[in-house]
């Protein structure tokens, strides 16, 4: 017997989630500030509400996967958010990509409403989630793991249970440090063969036979190859996350030194008009196109 799950943020990542919730017999309420990905949501056959209030009031278990700290506030902790709804025993799954004291700080507050957070961030993009080959990294009580685990294997091809809140934003921040550094790395090397006058061709055969064979390079290879930047996993995302590694690492005494470089052709990315292009558009920055 499926649950009622309500999603909040119903972007790119959110609307997948949400329809193989709903493919897997889940009932599912949604909530979003963008009335167009609302109305998605409701094709898609989600029953959209007008607040995350609304939504909590609904369902047993409730969902975040947002941009910013603020959004995730207003709808967790605001005037409207999930706290208001007198909800006792809710379980709310914390998927964005925060930095592990926000995720620590937000359980604390949201236990004094009787509510229990999961912070169960998400390595892979939309389309993975379509696939279902995205992994989630969960931190929380072990019992509150186990309740929801039924609901999220399905969706995933690992999910692993971390530790404590907070363990799975670090996980995630640690694995999006290296796919995020790595996309530069590998969109430098390109640009680098491309002028030395190697082929694709010639690349394609011999970095696929080499060290650098793997999935990442599979993936990206036939965008940078193509100058395919249509939006998967979005620049701005990208320097975002990669400003979060660079915040943790901070606070745990190391100073990144590969991240910051790699960010700041990001941040350029950005400021050129492509914030919201596949992060793959970083390699025209190293043509010099920004």
């Amino acid at each position: 017997m499926g649950e009622k799950i309500g999603m909040i943020g119903l972007g790119k990542m959110g609307l997948a989630l949400a329809r193989q919730m709903g493919n897997d017999g889940h009932e599912l309420f949604g909530y979003d500030i963008d009335p167009e990905r609302m109305k998605l949501f409701e094709v898609e056959g989600g029953t959209p509400v007008a607040s995350a209030k609304i939504l909590a009031e609904k369902c047993d278990i409730t969902c975040s996967i947002l941009l910013r700290p603020e959004h995730i506030e207003e709808n967790t902790t605001g005037p409207n958010g999930i706290n208001q709804a007198g909800n006792e025993g809710l379980i709310h799954i914390e998927m964005s990509t925060m930095l592990p004291a926000f995720q620590i700080d937000l359980a604390e507050k949201l236990s004094g409403h009787g509510i229990e957070l999961l912070d169960a961030p998400i390595s892979g993009s939309h389309n993975k989630v379509d696939a279902r080959t995205i992994t989630f990294m969960v931190g929380g009580k072990v019992d509150i793991f186990e309740r929801v685990r039924p609901i999220l294997e399905p969706l995933a091809k690992a999910t692993t249970h971390t530790g404590d809140i907070g363990s799975g934003s670090a996980m995630k921040v640690v694995t999006n440090l290296y796919v995020n550094s790595v996309t530069a790395l590998m969109a430098e090397m390109v640009v680098l063969g491309e002028r030395a006058g190697l082929s694709h061709a010639t690349m394609e055969e011999c970095l696929g036979a080499g060290s650098v064979r793997g999935e990442m390079w599979e993936v990206m290879r036939p965008r940078f190859f193509n100058r395919d930047f249509a939006p998967r996993g979005a620049v701005e995302i990208f320097a975002k996350d990669m400003g979060i590694a660079i915040d943790l690492a901070k606070e745990n005494g190391l100073d990144l030194q590969v991240v910051p470089a790699a960010r700041k052709m990001f941040q350029r990315a950005e400021a050129a008009g492509w914030a919201k292009d596949d992060a793959s558009r970083v390699l025209e920055v190293y043509e010099g196109k920004d």
